[in-house]
């Protein structure tokens, strides 16, 4: 996710990450069903639960209501230092209808943008959980994951986002005995921004050196942050869309301080493929002169090959595909002067990508994609989060940026937003009923279904859907499946992971088609709207879905 300092300063009440546990609201997870699949296509229903971010949560005395952090800052009686501050006070449940606008329905989950009940809330953070204490890990090694999405209703400056983060499956319980929350009130994120937004940090308050920002009522940054590999499978809006490994140096949830919160650990810039930066204008958008319809349902496929095609290789290669209107979208090929064609995310395609760019190669520095490999193997979890940006009113996904640089300048055009779009006072009062949300079916799975899937050696889609919009929605990080509703901080919905072992193949970029009537290993070669080659050269044409078959 980019930037760090936007993600979690939304909520009108004390958001905080507390280390007790309140009795005030009793806290029940929503229920939300995925799916896990077999490369054979075998899908089995999962009976799984979210929950919400702490940082959102009310937190308050152990003994009675006052609160411990109220506005933008801690009360210095209740938390005069960190360790005093986390015995003194409470996380507790979550109203997730009348408080937050979340709401699940089968496979479905909505979440609204900005809620106004007693108090006003904006944005939310979810965790797919795999029980009442502990967040699902998903291990993505030679996997695919799948989901169903609508952001037809997400304007500039939102950002309807579902990623995978390196956080413990307790929420930290374990390693920190001063955090009798866990998991269970949705306390341990990190992330590759190091954020230092985060009111608690390993058991502890993040008080000690906490200065309130000057352009939010509700949120400041204390000394220490909280890094982690992460992987923005989906950050969009109608505009733009980015796929981003951020790999780090550290493993598992980390405490940074100082100059290794902006850096020192993790990569922040990630290596991005955003269709637009990488010099297609006309492949995602608003519209039917779009490849990609934004104002239509989309399903985005995502698959993760290792060296040797097994779960225990190395990351080589991510490769992004899509399906809309019945028919299989390959990614976008690079545009750009100094990068090979291609429409994947390799190490060579990263290298290339930052020196035409004439960007710090941060990504190599901190590990690139066999980092990111090791978290995926160790295990992540995933995030549903829907957001407006506090830092740079999101203009890195969907306009020009750095505002200062040249727009003509290879990388700086990220979408057609103006540079004075986005900004959160904007948003929140223009589109506070915008809601995020997957929809409908999953990869060759049917309509409204989800999973995750286990692998195996053949190729097959599906992933961990969850669905987060009304109707019949499952997937990932957009929600709302039905009309008007545009998101930001919620993730994803639907997802659903398969397993998709597909040998690897190293830095081959997805399916290109051999001239002649017989597509290249690695190319789709059959399936429902499909017309291309359909003999494979050195390889069989084999079955993935109705929609999807690959030369393996």
């Amino acid at each position: 996710m980019f930037p760090a300092a936007s993600l979690l300063a939304f909520s009108f009440l004390a958001v905080a990450y507390g280390q007790q546990v309140g009795t005030q609201t009793a806290e029940t997870h929503p229920a939300l069903t995925w799916q896990t699949c077999t490369a054979s296509g075998t899908c089995t229903n999962v009976a799984g639960s979210v929950t919400l971010d702490a940082n959102w949560r009310w937190l308050h005395s152990t003994s009675g209501y006052n609160n411990c952090y109220t506005g933008n800052t801690w009360d210095a009686t209740l938390c005069p230092d960190a360790t005093t501050c986390a015995a003194n006070c409470a996380l507790d449940g979550a109203d997730y209808t009348g408080t937050y606008g979340v709401t699940t329905s089968g496979n479905a989950l909505t979440l609204k943008f900005v809620t106004s009940g007693a108090n006003k809330n904006v944005g939310s953070r979810l965790y797919l959980m795999a029980d009442a204490s502990h967040y699902e890990l998903f291990h993505l090694l030679n996997q695919e994951f799948s989901f169903d999405v609508d952001v037809s209703q997400l304007p500039c400056g939102l950002n309807g986002a579902l990623y995978f983060s390196e956080m413990d499956a307790d929420g930290g319980a374990a390693k920190y005995p001063t955090n009798k929350a866990g998991a269970k009130y949705g306390t341990g994120y990190c992330d590759s921004q190091c954020p230092r937004d985060l009111k608690f940090i390993d058991g502890k308050a993040n008080s000690v050196g906490w200065t309130p920002d000057s352009n939010s009522a509700n949120s400041g940054k204390g000394a220490n942050g909280s890094c982690c590999n992460e992987m923005d499978i989906w950050e969009a809006n109608s505009i733009s869309a980015a796929v981003t490994p951020h790999p780090c140096n550290v493993n598992g949830q980390t405490l940074c301080t100082g100059t290794d919160c902006t850096g020192g650990m993790c990569d922040p810039a990630g290596c991005d493929f955003n269709s637009y930066r990488m010099g297609v204008t006309n492949f995602y958008g608003p519209g039917s002169g779009f490849t990609l319809d934004t104002t239509k349902k989309i399903t985005v496929i995502t698959q993760f090959f290792t060296s040797d095609g097994t779960n225990t290789g190395t990351l080589s290669e991510i490769r992004r595909i899509y399906i809309q209107g019945g028919k299989v979208v390959q990614n976008s090929n690079v545009n750009i002067p100094g990068i090979d064609v291609g429409n994947s995310i390799t190490e060579k395609f990263c290298t290339q990508q930052k020196a035409a760019f004439d960007d710090t190669n941060t990504f190599e520095q901190k590990g690139g994609l066999a980092a990111q490999g090791g978290a995926f193997g160790r295990g992540v979890v995933l995030v549903l989060s829907i957001w407006d940006d506090y830092a740079v009113n999101m203009l890195w996904l969907d306009s020009d940026y750095p505002t200062t640089a040249d727009p003509t300048a290879p990388g700086v055009a990220r979408g057609t937003c103006a540079t004075t779009s986005g900004a959160p006072a904007d948003v929140e009062s223009k589109s506070p009923n915008a809601q995020f949300g997957p929809i409908g079916s999953t990869w060759g799975t049917g309509p409204g279904t989800s999973s995750v899937g286990s692998t195996s050696t053949t190729s097959t889609t599906s992933s961990t859907s969850k669905s987060t919009s009304t109707t019949s929605t499952t997937s990932s990080t957009s929600k709302s499946t039905t009309t008007t509703t545009t998101s930001s901080t919620s993730k994803s919905t639907s997802t659903t992971t398969s397993s998709t072992s597909k040998s690897t193949s190293t830095t081959t970029t997805s399916t290109s088609t051999s001239n002649g009537a017989s597509q290249t290993k690695w190319g789709q070669c059959g399936g429902i709207g499909y017309n291309g080659p359909t003999a494979c050269t050195g390889s069989k044409c084999t079955y993935s879905n109705p929609y999807y078959s690959q030369c393996l």
